[in-house]
């Protein structure tokens, strides 16, 4: 009866949704039916996680002290991949599978290029199989997906691939290939998305107030969800060494946005190295180490290129009146990440 209801449901959505995207008549047809036991294997393979920040965790402060979210399981011992700052600085990681048991878990890895984490339980999963991995470009634009959440608010939610197009983040983070899709879902923190195969395609990162493309001048809220498809080139990496080839960067600490076609830094991480080098919410960011910056992509891609062992970078701020250089020390964010005692 549930299955019976959730197709109900799909077929339902999918049609209401694609008349509010106004998708022509041959792309507004799309397939209404998933396997139930497609249905039933994504729902098994999700699991609810709930970790702890370790003791004076800097990221305690944006992303709480506790943190409950999703996570899938992708390999026969029982390793899940989910988003990452679920599990960034935290111990005492907790999943809760479909059968409501519990395990204790432990941090395998966190790659910050990508936003992906990986945790392994403790003691051997019962009753849970891995699922599959996707590719996204087997995907079409309004292809029919489903979302799979894990936990007290679990939920199997139809919806629909909108567009595949770059994401910028304001806290030092960007991806070439990010997944678009709506209506949204609440839950999303480490939620799966799955193609009609019932292989995984992404995981839940955020809530999105927009996500049609740039040049369609409708808006429509949905998520972003991170393809992975980026997992497979880092995967050993993150294995052997805890996080992917990409994370080893430099790292500001600061959180910026465009705005009137300029750079503004809106936060300033406490104790990071803008802030030891005077930055301050509110200056805006015209160059980097003597180059302009165009775009705030621009401006972490030039950032990234640094070498990690270099002394400092040379900002060009303008603070409302005048345009000056301030030297700021270059840091591994790696290396500034705390980890859980014997870890």
């Amino acid at each position: 009866m549930k299955y019976f209801t959730f197709l109900c449901l799909l077929i339902l959505t999918l049609k209401s949704h694609s008349t509010a995207v106004q998708t022509d008549e041959k792309s507004s047809q799309l397939p209404t039916v998933i396997n139930s036991q497609i249905l039933q294997n994504s729902l098994a393979a999700s699991v609810q996680i709930t970790s702890r920040a370790v003791e004076n965790a800097s990221s305690a402060r944006t992303l709480g002290k506790v943190r409950q979210g999703s996570g899938v399981v992708i390999g026969s011992d029982g390793l899940i991949l989910t988003i990452g700052y679920l599990i960034l600085e935290t111990e005492q990681i907790v999943i809760r599978t479909h059968e409501q048991k519990t395990y204790p878990a432990q941090v395998v890895a966190y790659d910050q290029a990508t936003g992906f984490g990986l945790i392994k339980p403790l003691i051997p999963l019962q009753g849970v199989e891995p699922v599959k991995l996707g590719k996204l470009n087997d995907q079409k634009i309004d292809s029919a997906l489903l979302v799979v959440s894990a936990g007290d608010a679990s939920f199997s939610s139809p919806t629909k691939l909108i567009d595949v197009r770059s994401f910028t983040g304001y806290w030092e983070y960007h991806l070439d290939n990010a997944i678009y899709t709506s209506p949204p879902v609440v839950n999303h923190s480490g939620a799966g998305l799955f193609n009609q195969k019932g292989e995984l395609i992404g995981i839940g990162s955020l809530y999105v107030q927009d996500v049609m493309p740039e040049d369609n001048p409708s808006s429509l809220a949905g998520n972003m969800f991170v393809p992975v498809e980026l997992l497979e080139p880092i995967f050993n990496n993150m294995l052997q060494n805890g996080m992917g080839p990409n994370s080893q960067r430099a790292w500001l600490g600061i959180n910026a946005v465009e705005r009137q076609g300029r750079i503004q830094i809106v936060r300033v991480t406490p104790e990071s190295p803008a802030q030891l080098a005077g930055i301050v919410p509110g200056l805006w960011l015209l160059g980097l180490n003597g180059k302009p910056v165009e775009s705030l992509s621009a401006f972490y891609k030039q950032l990234w290129a640094i070498p990690i062992n270099s002394e400092s970078a040379q900002l060009t701020i303008f603070d409302g009146r005048t345009i000056y250089q301030i030297p700021v020390p270059i840091v591994d964010r790696s290396t500034n990440i705390k980890k859980p005692a014997g870890v």
